[in-house]
Order: C-alpha cells, then sequence, then structure tokens
C-alpha cells in the first residue's frame, strides 16, 4: 500500500475515534435554574462521559462537539423524578385484581417494560417504585440498570409492609382457603419483632428503601379506606430499625391518626396525605418530613368511581369519598410550608402521563416553578441523591429534558416533553 494511502487511513481513524470520544453540547434557549428559581437564558451545556461537565453563558462554538443537540427554541430543565410509582402494574379496574391467579411473575415483568418505555418518553428519568411483590421492581431497576431494558432509573421499596388485614395484605378479599397469613417474610407484620425482621428482609432480598402502608387504602379490597393499621410501637419499630440499615422510610397513609403516628416517629415521607389536618401539618414542617401528594391517583380513581362496575363494591365508595380530596389537602400543604415533592402514583392510572401532575399541582396552588422544583431538586433530596440529581451542575448525571415553549407560563407543556436525555444520552427524539 503506497505510504500516502497509509497516512490518510491513520488520519481518517484518527479523526474517527476523536469525534467518538468528543464532547456532547447542548445549546438551551432557556434553562430552568432550580436551586436560584429563575431562567437563565442562551445557555451551554457540555456533557462528558454521562455527566454535565460545563454549564456556561452564551452558546459556544458547536464545532468539535459530538452529538449536538440545539435546543435553542425550548426551555430546558433537569431530568424529572417522580416519587411514587408502581413499574410492575398498571389500573385495569375490576378485571385486573384476578391478573394474579393467570399471570406469572415473568408477565408482569415483560409488561412493565412497556410501562418503563412510556414513563421515560415523558420526560421521567428517575423514579421510586413504592411497592411490588415477588421481587419485581427490584429484578426492572438491575435490568434497566444493566441496559437491558430501556426505562428510568429505578429505586424500589420492594413489597410493601403492612398489617393483618392491611392495605398491602395480599390476601384481603380472597376466599377462605386462600387467605393466610403472610408473615414479615411477606410483607406482613403484628408486632414490633415483626416490624423489625420485615425491614431485615427487604435489606436482604436488596431494596432501597422501605414502604409502609400506616393506613387502609383505596384499591385494596378491605372495608376501611383510612383507620390506622399499625401501632406505635410497630411503626417506631420500622423507623428504627430502616434507620440502622440506611434506610428512608415512606409511608402510605389517608387517615389522620395513621399520618400522625407516623410522623412522630419520624418517617421520611407521608404519601397521599389525604385527610392531614393543620396539626399535621405543623407536625410534619417542624420534623421535616416529606409530603408526596399523587394527585394523579386521587383523580383517577374518583373518576372511575363514577363508572358502574370499573372497581369492585368494596372499593368504590372509598375511591369516590378519598379521591377528590387529595389535591385540595395538597394546596393547604403548601400554603402551611410542607416540604413537597412529586409523586403520582402511576399505576394506579396509566404510565407516561405522570405530567399531568404539573397541572393538577398548580391548580391546587402551587408556582409552576414551585411544581418542577418538586420534580427536580426536591425529590432528589428526598431520594437521598442530591449529589447525582434534581440539578443541572457539573458532576452530576447528565438527566435532561425539554418542552417547547415556556412551562411557567404553560405548565401544560410538561405534558408534552420533546426532548429526553438520561446518563448523557438522547433518548427522545
Amino acid at each position: 500500500m503506497p505510504m500516502m494511502k497509509r497516512l490518510s487511513i491513520a488520519l481518517a481513524a484518527a479523526l474517527l475515534a476523536g469525534l467518538a470520544q468528543a464532547d456532547t453540547l447542548i445549546h438551551a434557549g432557556r434553562l430552568i435554574d432550580v436551586e436560584q428559581g429563575k431562567v437563565l437564558e442562551q445557555m451551554s451545556i457540555v456533557i462528558k462521559d454521562g455527566r454535565i461537565s460545563e454549564v456556561k453563558a452564551g452558546y459556544l462554538d458547536p464545532k468539535g462537539y459530538a452529538p449536538y443537540h440545539d435546543l435553542r427554541t425550548q426551555t430546558v430543565m433537569p431530568g424529572l423524578i417522580d416519587m411514587h410509582v408502581h413499574v410492575s402494574h398498571e389500573g385495569s379496574g375490576a378485571g385486573g385484581y384476578a391478573e394474579r391467579f393467570y399471570l406469572n411473575p415473568a408477565d408482569y415483568a415483560l409488561r412493565a417494560t412497556q410501562y418503563l418505555t412510556r414513563t421515560l418518553n415523558a420526560g421521567f428519568t428517575t423514579v421510586r417504585d413504592l411497592g411490588a411483590g415477588e421481587g419485581l421492581a427490584i429484578s426492572l431497576r438491575d435490568a434497566v440498570r444493566k441496559g437491558w431494558i430501556k426505562g428510568p432509573r429505578i429505586f424500589a421499596a420492594g413489597k410493601g409492609i403492612g398489617t393483618t388485614g392491611g392495605h398491602a395484605d395480599p390476601t384481603n378479599g380472597l376466599n377462605m382457603e386462600l387467605m393466610h397469613d403472610h408473615g414479615p417474610e411477606g410483607g406482613v407484620i403484628n408486632s414490633a419483632a415483626d416490624a423489625r425482621k420485615a425491614v431485615r428482609q427487604r435489606y436482604k432480598e436488596g431494596a432501597d428503601l422501605i414502604k409502609i402502608t400506616g393506613t387502609g387504602g383505596v384499591l385494596s379490597l378491605a372495608k376501611n379506606g383510612q383507620n390506622p393499621q399499625f401501632m406505635e410501637d410497630e411503626v417506631e419499630a420500622i423507623v428504627k430499625t430502616a434507620r440502622d440499615y440506611g434506610f428512608a422510610v415512606a409511608v402510605h397513609a389517608h387517615g389522620r391518626d395513621g399520618i400522625m403516628r407516623a410522623v412522630k416517629a419520624g418517617v421520611d415521607s407521608i404519601e397521599h396525605g389525604t385527610y392531614m389536618d393543620d396539626e399535621i401539618m405543623r407536625e410534619m414542617k417542624a420534623r421535616g418530613t416529606w409530603f408526596v401528594p399523587t394527585i394523579s391517583a386521587g383523580k383517577f380513581v374518583a373518576e372511575k368511581a363514577k363508572i358502574d362496575g370499573y372497581f369492585p363494591e368494596v372499593v368504590r365508595p372509598k375511591a369516590a369519598a378519598i379521591g377528590p380530596l387529595i389535591q385540595a389537602t395538597a394546596g393547604r400543604a403548601y400554603k402551611a410550608g410542607v416540604k413537597i415533592a412529586f409523586g403520582t402514583d402511576a399505576g394506579v392510572g396509566p404510565h407516561g402521563t405522570n405530567g399531568l401532575e404539573f397541572v393538577y399541582m398548580v391548580e391546587a396552588g402551587m408556582p409552576p416553578m414551585e411544581a418542577i422544583r418538586a420534580a427536580t431538586i426536591n425529590a432528589a433530596q428526598l431520594l437521598r441523591q442530591s449529589d447525582q440529581l434534581g440539578t443541572i451542575t457539573p458532576g452530576k448525571l447528565a438527566d435532561i429534558v425539554a418542552v417547547n415553549g415556556d412551562p411557567l407560563r404553560d405548565i401544560s407543556l410538561m405534558t408534552k416533553v420533546g426532548f429526553v436525555m438520561k446518563d448523557g444520552v438522547a433518548v427522545k427524539p
């Protein structure tokens, strides 16, 4: 081979290698700085090895960057975080209650891959799964991490912990032959000793946090949707044991007494919080307890409760009573100064519609900037991932989304995310 030809090939290979190693550049017409609560105009974001390398004012020359994403007509913000989802399921009315008798764990997992894709395409690059049996959410979490499937990064609670007959008891409503005690291993506890064992079992299974059902719930096949379901010593045992194992504790709770018991025990977050009153809000504010409202789930079940036969008859009155109240509670909590993180309870309603929660939060009285902060910097703090997620800051993971237009003027744009980047790789479009 002639010398010049060999040199040309070598030069081309070197150029291609350099291109493959080039940093990624984003030009952002508007960048929401969720730390300062303000919008920056005409910004450049440089990404290297999946992390944000630089954030600079003005538009850097795109020459030498690959890939280059021109978002000069869009509003850019950190990847969104949903702090309350159930990735392995999706609400399908009364018929869904029978699925466990004919679907295998593998069926649920395979079906969940489409839920994860929808969620990621909606701009949610991180989710916190608050309850799935059979290790499903943990396996899905690991599959996403390994690149086997496409989806948001998942922080999984594993099997939720409840009491006999409580909201997380999987045999509620079954016939006597099938109704049995799952025990702490299966997430059903009846003493402080059981509580400690259940937390340790979640640790053994590889969970990222603990989820308990502090009161009755809407969709379980039990009559009461708001009664307290843990004694004080039980929830205190869960919190103390969780602290030893480095777990945060999230608490499903609708009724007042169950919420107060959980808050006084020192839990990290109250989910739903339907009947919380001013005294509870003062206690939460004093203790720094987070509130994850899940207005979307309330809206969904309230609407479906109007449809004859959609829910089992034991569920329908709970959905009709509890569902419509959550949005007003969220508004009062915001005005009272309670810390709020974004969560939808996706899985109760359709995955991929998570962005509707922004609309509902603003309707409840939260300014658009505060709703976006709830799904970014606030959620990252509750998730204990502030060093990795929640802001567009050098050193953090390059999770970035964008919408056309100004979501601070029209919050419904958050339901139309057009650009999604996770770990420095654009996944949409």
